[in-house]
C-alpha cells in the first residue's frame, strides 16, 4: 500500500529551495546520532561517533540576467521576497531574501544574506554578527508563523521523474550522426494532477521555466493504472532508450479512458491516434518498449470488473493498426517486457499469489519468431511455464528490472539473492534459453555490496530502473549509504566472466547532490561520460541534473521541481539516527524545528510529529521534502522513520515484516519517538503520528495498540484487515497473506490487529484523510473508523476529498490536507495555530 507514484502525496510536495552557498563552504559536515546501549542514554549530540557529507545545494531554478517575485504567504500575514543578483551564472549565485511577519500590530523584520562573499564594502563581519543578534520573538513551538504555507508549496511546484533520452540517428552517403533529446514526466498539481510529457528544450520560444516544452497534447493525461500504481504509461518508437534509436513516435496511456495513444511528434498539427479500441476501460497498458512495428506491454484486461478479477499478460501491439497478440500469460503478474537489442529475444519478470514482487519473482526470456520487430509470436507458445526461466528458481528471491547490455547481448538484472538488491549478469541465450556457449557461467553478481540497488521502492511502480549502460558498455548505477546516494560506474564489457572491473564511485564530494536516481546516458552526440538523473538535498528542491563522470565538479541543473525559493534560516535538516528496538536497531530522519525568528523559552522540547510512511516496503528519504519543512518551521519537530521493512537496509531488515505487520513497525515507531524523548528532543506530553497508505495502518495501530501518542492523522490508512482482505485491488489482494498470515484461515488474527476492532483501547482525537475514488484503501475504510469513533465518542474528522485516489494530487486538496493537519494537532496540544483553517470536529 505504497502512495501512488513514487509516493504522489510526497512527491508533488516538492516546494521550493535555493540558498546560495559560497564555494569556499563546499560541503558540510551533518552528524549521525546513534543510539549508545540501552541502559546508558546520553546526549545524542555529544557522542556523535559517524558522519556524512552533503553536497553544496543547488538552486536547480535556472539563474537568469535579472528575476524577481514576490508573493504572499496564504493563510498568513508573513510575506516575503526573494531577488536573484544581476548576472548570476550559476544556481548558487548571490540570493538576498527578506520577510517580514505582522503579529497584532507589532511587526519584526528578518533578513539574510547568502552570499559569504559580497562585494559591499561596508558589510563588515561585525555587521553580520549584529544582524544574527536581532531579537527573535518567544512564541510557543507549533504557534511559529511561517513562510512555507500549503499555497506557496503547491503554487509553484510539479513532481518530476521518469527521465529517458531518445537517440535520432542520420545515416547517408556523406555522413552519419546522431542527437539525443531528454524527456521526463511532470506531475502538475495545479492542473488537477495531470502527468505531462515534456522535451527539454531550451532554445525553444516557447520553453517552459523548466527549459521544456510539452510533447503530449495539452489537457491530455500520461498515466496508466495497471497494478493501480501505474508507471511506465510512456513509451518511446523503435524503443528510443535501451538500444538507441528512435522513429519520432511516442505512445502513452490516457488515464480517462486507459486507451494506448499514438503521437508522431513534430507533427503540430496531427492529432494523437488511438491504438487500441474504446472498449469500456477493458485494456490497461505500461512499460512498453517498441522494436520495429511491435510495441511489447504489460496488459491488464478489466472484463470481469470485479475486485481482483483483472487478467495480466505481456502483449505485443502492432503500432500500425492496434492489433495485439499475447506472448507470455499464465502467471497473475508481468512487469518490464524487454526486447533484446537484435529483436529477436523478450526478458520479462513474472510472478504469482500471493507473492509481491519483492518477495519472489521469476525473470523469463521467450524467442520472438521474425525478430526485428516484424513478427512477435513465440516459437514457446505464449505460456510463462515454457519460457527459458534465468532467475528466481528457489522460489524465494526476488529478480527485478532486466536490461539487455547493448554491445554484448548479456541479460543484466537485479536481484536479492545475496541478501541485498545487487546488479547480476546472465551471458548471452541460445534459442532454447541456454548460454550460447555450453561452458558459459552461470549468473555472477557483477557489482556485490552490502547496499541495496534499483531505487527506493523497487517493485511498486511499472517502468523502474536501476541501472544503465554508458555508450561504451560501462554500467552506471546508483545506490543509497547513511542517506546519501553513490554512483558507480564499472567495467562489465572486459571483465571476463567475474564481477565488474575499474568500479569507480562517486558523492557528494564530487559535486553530486546528496540524493538522486533515474540515472541514464546522455548518449547521442553529448559526451560519453554525460548523464542525468532526478535529485536533490535537504536544502534544495527535486532537479533534472546533467553531469560528467570525467569532468566532475557541481552537477548542473537542467530543470527544477519549483519556481519559489525559501530562506536557509527556516529550513531544518535532517539528522540520521538510529534507535534501540525490539529487533534490535531501527532507523529514520530527525528534523529539529527551526524558524530564525523565532524561539521558545518557556518550552524544554518541541512537540513531535512522527511520519510513518507507505508500502511498507517503502523508506524515508534526505531530500527536500515541504511537508516536513511545513511543520518544522512552525517549530514541530519531526521524526521519518524507516522502521523494520522498509528497503535500503537489506533484505532481512525488509522481511521484519514477514507475519509481523501490525506488530515490528508500530514497535519502531513508538521506540523512535520515545528515543527522541529520552534525548529531550521532543515533549513527551505531545507525541502526534501520520502516515499514508499502509503508513495510515501504522498510525492507527500505534494509537489503538500503544500508550505513546496523542494524536494521530490517517491519509487513505487502513482500519480493518479483514475488509481490506476482500475489498482491493488485485495487485495487494494477497499482499495481507505475507504481511499477516493466510485469509481466511487466519482471520482471528486479522481482527486482532485491526485497529477498528480496538476502539475500545482508543482514547485520542485522530483525523481521516480519504481520496473519494481510491481503489487501492476504498473509502469505506476511513468511513467505518470515523463512524466507530465517534460512537465511542473520541475526538475525531473525516474529510474525503472528490477526484482524488490513492494519494492527493491536486492542488487544493494537498493544501487542505496540509493546513487540516496542522489545525488538528493544534487544536488537541492546545497551540494557538496563526490562521489556522476551521475544522469540524466531533466529540470535541
Amino acid at each position: 500500500m505504497a502512495a501512488t507514484t513514487a509516493t504522489a502525496f510526497r512527491s508533488i510536495l516538492l516546494a521550493s529551495l535555493s540558498t546560495a552557498v559560497p564555494s569556499s563552504r563546499a560541503f558540510s559536515v551533518i552528524p549521525r546520532i546513534r543510539s549508545p546501549p540501552v541502559g546508558s542514554i546520553t546526549a545524542a549530540s555529544a557522542s556523535a561517533s559517524s558522519f556524512f557529507f552533503r553536497s553544496p545545494p543547488a538552486d536547480g531554478a535556472r539563474p537568469s540576467s535579472s528575476s524577481s517575485s514576490t508573493f504572499g504567504a496564504a493563510s498568513s500575514s508573513a510575506s516575503f521576497s526573494v531577488a536573484e543578483s544581476a548576472g548570476a551564472s550559476s544556481p548558487s549565485s548571490a540570493t538576498a531574501l527578506q520577510m517580514s511577519y505582522s503579529d497584532n500590530g507589532a511587526s519584526i523584520a528578518a533578513s539574510a544574506d547568502a552570499d559569504d562573499d559580497d562585494d559591499d564594502d561596508d558589510k563588515t563581519t561585525a555587521d553580520k554578527k549584529e544582524k544574527k543578534k536581532k531579537k527573535k520573538m518567544d512564541v510557543p513551538y507549533g504557534a511559529w508563523k511561517s513562510p512555507i504555507t500549503s499555497k506557496a508549496i503547491t503554487a509553484g511546484s510539479v513532481a518530476l521523474g521518469s527521465l529517458r533520452v531518445v537517440v535520432a540517428s542520420r545515416d547517408n552517403a556523406e555522413n552519419s550522426s546522431s542527437s539525443s533529446s531528454l524527456y521526463w514526466l511532470e506531475g502538475r498539481p495545479r492542473e488537477g494532477g495531470r502527468y505531462v510529457l515534456c522535451r527539454y528544450s531550451p532554445d525553444d520560444p516557447d520553453r517552459s521555466e523548466r527549459d521544456a516544452v510539452d510533447a503530449t497534447p495539452a489537457g491530455s493525461n500520461a498515466r496508466t493504472r495497471v497494478h493501480e500504481y501505474g508507471g511506465g504509461g510512456v513509451s518511446f518508437g523503435d524503443d528510443g532508450g535501451d538500444d538507441g534509436d528512435g522513429d519520432g513516435s511516442i505512445f502513452y496511456s490516457d488515464f480517462d479512458t486507459q486507451r494506448l495513444m499514438k503521437l508522431n511528434e513534430g507533427s503540430d498539427d496531427e492529432p494523437p491516434e488511438a491504438l487500441t479500441p474504446d472498449d469500456d476501460h477493458r485494456y490497461r497498458f505500461a512499460d512498453g518498449r517498441a522494436v520495429g512495428e511491435t510495441l511489447y506491454a504489460v496488459r491488464e484486461d478489466h472484463a470481469d470488473p470485479a475486485p481482483g478479477g483483472a487478467r495480466n499478460d505481456i502483449a505485443a501491439v502492432n503500432v500500425d493498426d492496434g492489433t495485439m497478440e499475447t506472448v507470455a500469460a499464465g502467471n497473475d503478474f508481468y512487469g518490464a517486457p524487454r526486447p533484446s537489442p537484435d529483436g529477436t529475444k523478450l526478458a520479462y519478470v513474472t510472478w504469482n499469489h500471493p507473492n509481491m514482487p519483492w518477495d519472489a519473482t521469476e525473470l523469463r526470456v521467450v524467442d520472438i519468431i521474425g525478430g526485428d520487430g516484424e513478427g512477435s509470436s513465440s516459437s514457446a507458445g505464449n505460456e510463462s511455464e515454457d519460457h527459458a526461466l534465468i532467475a528466481g528458481t528457489d522460489g524465494d528471491t526476488s529478480v527485478l528490472q532486466p536490461l539487455w547490455h547493448p554491445l554484448t547481448g548479456d541479460l543484466y538484472y537485479i536481484s536479492d539473492e545475496s541478501g541485498y538488491y545487487n546488479i547480476y549478469r546472465a551471458r548471452r541465450m541460445d534459442s532454447s534459453g541456454s548460454n550460447s556457449d555450453e561452458e558459459a557461467p552461470p549468473p555472477v553478481n557483477v557489482l556485490p555490496m552490502e547496499f541495496d540497488f534499483g531505487g527506493s521502492s523497487p517493485g511498486w511502480s511499472l517502468g523502474e530502473q536501476g541501472f544503465d549502460f554508458l555508450d561504451d558498455g560501462r554500467i552506471v548505477a546508483a545506490y543509497n549509504r547513511d542517506g546519501a546516494t553513490r554512483l558507480v560506474v564499472a567495467d562489465v564489457v572486459n571483465d571476463g566472466d567475474g564481477t565488474a572491473t575499474d568500479v569507480t564511485e562517486y558523492s557528494g564530494d564530487d559535486g553530486l547532490p546528496m540524493q538522486f536516481d533515474g540515472v541514464v546516458p546522455a548518449g547521442g552526440g553529448n559526451d560519453v561520460d554525460d548523464v542525468y538523473f532526478v535529485g536533490g538535498s535537504p536544502r534544495s528542491p527535486t532537479s533534472v541534473y546533467k553531469w560528467n563522470l570525467s569532468t566532475g565538479g557541481p552537477a548542473v541543473a537542467l530543470a527544477c521541481s519549483s519556481s519559489l525559493k525559501f530562506d536557509e534560516s527556516v529550513i531544518s535538516e535532517p539528522r540520521p539516527v538510529e534507535f534501540p528496538t525490539v529487533l534490535g536497531t531501527a532507523y529514520g530522519y530527525y528534523y529539529p524545528p527551526r524558524n530564525d525568528a523565532y524561539e521558545s523559552s518557556s518550552e524544554s522540547a518541541p512537540p513531535l510529529l512522527v511520519k510513518a510512511h507507505g508500502g511498507p516496503t517503502s523508506c524515508a528519504g534526505t531530500s527536500f521534502n515541504a511537508a516536513v519543512q511545513y511543520w518544522t518551521s512552525r517549530g514541530f519537530a519531526v521524526l521519518d522513520v524507516d522502521y523494520g521493512g522498509s528497503t535500503g537496509y537489506g533484505r532481512e531488515y525488509r522481511r521484519r515484516l514477514r507475519g509481523s505487520w501490525g506488530v515490528v513497525d508500530i514497535d519502531d515507531v513508538c521506540a523512535g519517538a520515545q528515543y527522541l524523548v529520552d534525548q529531550g528532543l521532543a515533549d513527551g506530553d505531545r507525541l502526534c503520528i501520520d502516515g499514508g497508505s499502509a503508513g495510515g495502518y501504522t498510525t492507527l495501530g500505534a494509537l489503538a495498540f500503544r500508550d505513546v501518542f496523542t494524536a494521530g492523522c490517517s491519509l487513505y490508512g487502513i482500519g480493518d484487515l479483514t475488509a481490506l482482505a476482500g475489498d482491493t485491488h488485485k495487485f495487494e489482494s494477497r499482499y495481507l497473506d505475507g504481511l499477516v498470515g493466510p485469509y481466511p484461515e487466519t482471520e482471528e488474527l486479522y481482527r486482532r490487529r485491526s485497529p477498528i476492532e480496538s476502539v475500545d483501547a482508543l482514547s485520542c482525537p485522530i483525523l481521516l484523510l480519504q481520496g473519494a475514488e481510491d481503489r487501492v484503501v476504498p473509502p469505506n475504510q476511513a468511513e467505518m473508523m470515523h463512524d466507530a469513533l465517534k460512537e465511542k465518542g473520541i475526538p475525531t474528522c473525516l474529510k474525503m476529498y472528490e477526484k482524488e485516489q490513492h494519494g492527493f494530487r491536486i492542488a487544493e486538496n494537498i493544501e487542505d490536507a496540509l493546513d487540516s493537519e496542522l489545525a488538528f494537532f493544534g487544536r488537541v496540544f492546545g497551540i494557538d495555530v496563526p490562521d489556522a483553517v476551521e475544522l469540524d470536529i466531533v466529540n470535541m
